[in-house]
């Protein structure tokens, strides 16, 4: 089964039970006051999990693109990525367990043929905030789970939310597939980071709003919300890593032709680790780009910049010929072209926008590369042989220079980096910018008021009377609501006029 299928095959197995298919929303979320990036498949349906009717029902389903850059040091390993596509299944206030946890197995089992007797599950605790989830262990116990592969875990592994400081909660119950590994000891199970368990899915049950006050208030409104991860499953079917499953075939071949034997002198595991992030990157970045979210040095433009230029980077350890970035792009997009409209109809702007990054950061690199010369060409500055972490990380900070590029060309002129130094220095930048971006990047709404309600249904109003008045290249590109007035941040290339401002008010009013 490749990714086009498993995808087809999870949408048609829940719209058989009645769920609408929804198409992705974007990357850039809406009504999520805490995030950048669309990270999860509910993120875009916060109002209606709150009791907004939703236009197609009460049964929904989708394949969600996800972008989350939390572990992005990490990506490189068999399984870690930016970019993902996330299966999600909802009830909003219809059906309860039962059915979410039946479905669940069914599909796993019935469809792709996963063994019953080597699926595990997790179940909340309990705790002074919610009791234990008796409920989902007995529904588990009727589908044929036996008690030994049902382990109550605590709110850390088994509850879910809220996305911010409030909103709607509730605990969850995962499933894991054992891999085959033997268990590291009596008490290893589901949540143990041993290998011998895979986190395949997980069923949140939405039960409790989060007030201001940390108190945990029965919602009017019970719902159903299932996150299943497409790029895990379809590795763990093929009994390999995600990086070698059909999604990455023709990536990774290019990457691979483009670097054989340039860098015959690298580690094995360093240069498989250089290829992941290119292909991770870019793909992650043509997804953005698809979305109107262009390289700057700026909010979410400085992502999609530090992205593409971590892949450059990769490429450069692995001598690939520059430019390359738009050749490896390219791959993607004739990947996903046919799943994702959108790539399809920015293909130009995709590959202009990647391709102009290239150009621009190799100037940068030209720079860095000056500045490091009148470094290392000043006593001073590299006495005693080392050239300090302040350095090292200025260097990464203002010229883009990795830190591992530095301590190479370092040994070249007998200096030694102090990557001690740098890695604090690099904590402490990154530290002060989460702290930034907390307060920076607040958007969705600010409460779920009834005001404030009515002005999400005006936001509706306000993207579609800008596309019928400007055209449809306008895109929502973030919003703020507040019960006081609402903030709309859309995508057009200059500013309105007074009469293009009349016709859209007018338009809205109608």
């Amino acid at each position: 089964m490749n990714g086009d299928q498993l995808r087809q095959s999870f949408l048609s197995f829940f719209a058989e039970r009645g769920h609408a298919i929804i198409p992705s929303a974007p990357l850039v979320p809406e009504n999520d006051p805490t995030v950048l990036f669309t990270t999860a498949g509910m993120h875009p349906l916060v109002p209606y999990l709150l009791g907004e009717p939703h236009p197609l029902g009460k049964r929904l389903t989708n394949a969600q693109k996800c972008l989350r850059t939390d572990d992005i040091e990490e990506v490189g390993d068999a399984s870690h990525g930016t970019f993902f596509e996330m299966l999600g299944f909802w009830s909003l206030g219809d059906y309860w367990k039962q059915d979410s946890l039946r479905w669940t197995l069914e599909w796993f089992t019935d469809v792709l043929g996963l063994a019953r007797d080597r699926i595990w599950v997790s179940v909340f605790a309990g705790d002074a905030d919610a009791p234990r989830d008796e409920e989902a262990i007995a529904v588990w116990r009727a589908l044929g789970i036996p008690a030994e592969r049902i382990r109550p875990l605590p709110k850390h592994d088994n509850w879910w939310g809220p996305a911010g400081q409030t909103g709607p909660c509730g605990p969850d119950s995962e499933l894991f597939y054992a891999t085959g590994k033997p268990m590291c000891g009596p008490d290893c199970g589901p949540g143990c980071d041993c290998g011998a368990f895979v986190e395949i899915g997980n069923n949140v049950f939405m039960t409790y709003n989060k007030t201001a006050e940390g108190t945990f208030e029965p919602l009017r409104q019970r719902n159903i919300d299932v996150g299943l991860g497409l790029e895990r499953i379809l590795a763990m079917l093929g009994g390999t890593d995600v990086y070698a499953t059909d999604l990455y075939h023709r990536t990774m071949a290019a990457i691979r032709e483009l670097s054989a034997g340039q860098r015959a002198d690298l580690a094995p595991d360093r240069v498989m680790r250089r290829e992941r992030i290119i292909a991770d990157h870019l793909r992650a970045a043509v997804f953005m780009i698809a979305d109107r979210v262009i390289p700057s040095n700026v909010e979410r433009g400085y992502i999609c910049r530090r992205l593409i230029r971590r892949a450059i980077l990769a490429g450069h350890e692995l001598g690939m010929p520059s430019p390359f970035t738009a050749q490896i792009a390219q791959t993607i997009i004739e990947r996903y072209h046919q799943a994702y409209r959108e790539i399809a109809d920015q293909v130009e702007m995709i590959l202009t926008e990647i391709g102009r990054e290239e150009e621009r950061f190799g100037q940068t690199l030209t720079r860095g590369l000056r500045e490091f010369d009148r470094i290392t060409s000043d006593p001073v500055l590299t006495s005693g042989g080392t050239l300090s972490g302040e350095i090292v990380f200025r260097l990464f900070d203002t010229y883009g220079f990795p830190s591992t590029l530095t301590a190479e060309l370092a040994r070249e002129r007998g200096l030694v980096a102090d990557m001690a130094g740098y890695e604090e220095h690099f904590r402490h930048h990154r530290e002060l910018s989460r702290a930034a971006n907390q307060e920076k990047f607040k958007g969705g709404l600010a409460d779920h008021s009834e005001r404030t309600t009515q002005l999400h249904t005006a936001t509706h109003l306000l993207q579609q009377a800008l596309r019928d008045v400007l055209g449809d290249h306008v895109h929502q590109m973030g919003s703020n609501i507040t019960p006081e007035r609402l903030r709309f941040d859309f995508s057009h290339p200059k500013k309105l006029t007074p009469t293009e401002i009349r016709a859209v008010e007018d338009r809205i009013n109608a």
